[in-house]
């Protein structure tokens, strides 16, 4: 990447640890992915407690949340435009630092308004981290290790969110909501320790950082973030009696999109506008296998974290299970879902990336469908085993989407291209969110009953299982897209 004389060289680092190198980089990496995705995940559990100090509204107190989604969605765009320009090393460790800061300020603060600032900093921080490791698989790892190090990669990822909460929750009990700000300092400080020694100063493509002398596109990133901003509040006010406020929200975040695809339009095809480089290459969306794949990332991104959101509540509301008997019940699907991971990432560098996603949509479906089938009084191991059933299906999606999407893609599209694929996933994320809450209000108000009404749990329970059947049949409109994953051209490794 950069002189032969720099240390933090790519081809110092290689020289100095051998074969085993592109492993360490990315448990390197790994490391502060996992602090980024625990500081969007655990602050969940400290609204409750965070609301009464601030003796907030839940509206208000939902903005720790939105505001960390929509900064993380926005800023992933920027990732590649970072590297060329900074270098792997200085991009990495910057959002480590500013992740850490975040984490500080938010711990620290007395007024919600610093709150919210510590968690928009924190979320543009994971934004920008989050697309380096697929950039650095795709690059440093030959194509039949690609899968192993997806699998390894992800297995870590995913334990985040899985055991986060249930630290969280402890964290809040015993020493209060400013301790969850706090959790992501050691993870920081082990990243930025390892970068030092791991993370090469060099950019993309075997070129020394801040050679690209391209200036950032600040119109396309305001455009995108003003659209994800507009949508997701105007998801949101679909809950409103009448929905009149998110008719306009709704309008704006269609036209700023459209505004947004027109400008990288514009942007890639005259290089020379003020060079600046466009955020998103929609000459990517060419290429029949990543467009498929981000259209699978959307959907599949809607589905998961519409399902995260959703599934809790059906257990505590819907069958009126107590929270720490829900956390028992999906215990067993987080455990399945770590050990399916690394067991699906040697199958994908072997097996057909189409097949693998289709299957995992295949069982993420199913496990949404015959959620149907349980009723008041069924035993509650089936629905530990449908939750299983679901987390299993994710194992084989989560290795195999972005290799899917990628391979086979020109060499100097990996950066733009995996930035491209996470942000798709992530807006998808948080719209599936809001489009779960907006169809079990929809569902709720056609049966006549409210959330929290005890009297009418037959109701309660067949407006769950309407927007159950929703999701399902989502995944099964994303199963179309993920066989047109089929390779057409063959794969050639890549270097870092």
């Amino acid at each position: 990447m950069s002189g032969p004389a720099d240390p933090g060289s790519l081809a110092a680092l290689q020289a100095q640890h051998g074969p085993r190198y592109r492993w360490l980089l990315l448990m390197a990496v790994m490391v502060g992915t996992i602090a980024s995705v625990m500081s969007s995940t655990i602050v969940n559990v400290a609204i409750p407690d965070m609301s009464r100090h601030f003796t907030l509204g839940q509206d208000r107190a939902q903005w720790v949340t939105s505001g960390f989604m929509a900064a993380m969605t926005a800023s992933m765009l920027t990732t590649p435009w970072l590297l060329s320009r900074f270098g792997y090393r200085a991009v990495y460790a910057g959002c480590m630092w500013l992740l850490m800061a975040g984490g500080l300020l938010g711990g620290l603060s007395n007024d919600y308004t610093w709150v919210l600032i510590a968690r928009v900093a924190e979320g543009l921080a994971a934004g920008v981290v989050q697309p380096i490791a697929a950039i650095i698989i795709l690059r440093a790892f030959a194509p039949h290790e690609q899968g192993r190090a997806s699998g390894l990669f992800g297995t870590g990822v995913v334990l985040a969110p899985a055991l986060g909460p249930s630290v969280g929750g402890l964290l809040v009990d015993f020493f209060g909501w400013r301790s969850i700000f706090f959790m992501v300092v050691p993870f920081c400080l082990a990243s930025l320790w390892l970068a030092r020694r791991y993370v090469p100063t060099g950019a993309p493509g075997g070129v020394a950082a801040g050679q690209d002398n391209t200036r950032l596109d600040w119109l396309g990133l305001l455009l995108a973030t003003l659209g994800t901003v507009c949508l997701l509040n105007g998801l949101v006010a679909l809950n409103d009696k009448g929905g009149h406020q998110s008719l306009p929200l709704l309008g704006a975040a269609a036209a700023l999109v459209l505004g947004f695809l027109a400008w990288q339009r514009r942007l890639g095809r005259n290089h020379t506008v003020g060079a600046v480089r466009p955020l998103m290459d929609l000459k990517l969306f060419q290429h029949r296998q990543f467009a498929m794949g981000c259209l699978v990332s959307l959907t599949y991104g809607a589905a998961l974290f519409g399902s995260t959101y959703l599934l809790p509540v059906y257990m505590q509301v819907g069958h009126q299970l107590a929270p720490a008997l829900v956390g028992t019940i999906l215990l067993p699907a987080g455990i399945v879902l770590a050990l399916t991971i690394p067991a699906v990432g040697h199958l994908a560098d072997h097996q057909p990336a189409h097949r693998l996603v289709s299957g995992g949509l295949l069982l993420l479906a199913a496990s949404f469908a015959l959620m149907v089938t349980l009723k008041e009084n069924t035993p509650l191991i089936w629905m530990t085993a449908w939750s299983v059933l679901g987390r299993i299906g994710l194992g084989f999606i989560l290795p195999s989407l972005n290799l899917g999407a990628m391979r086979g893609m020109p060499h100097d599209t990996i950066s733009q291209g995996s930035s491209t694929v996470s942000f798709v996933r992530m807006l998808g994320g948080a719209a599936g969110v809001s489009l779960c809450g907006v169809a079990l209000q929809w569902r709720l108000s056609a049966h006549g009953v409210a959330l929290h009404d005890t009297a009418h749990g037959a109701d309660r329970l067949a407006a769950f299982n309407e927007v159950f059947l929703m999701l399902a049949g989502v995944c099964t409109l994303a199963m179309l897209a993920a066989w047109k994953l089929r390779p057409t051209t063959p794969h050639t490794p890549g270097t870092t």
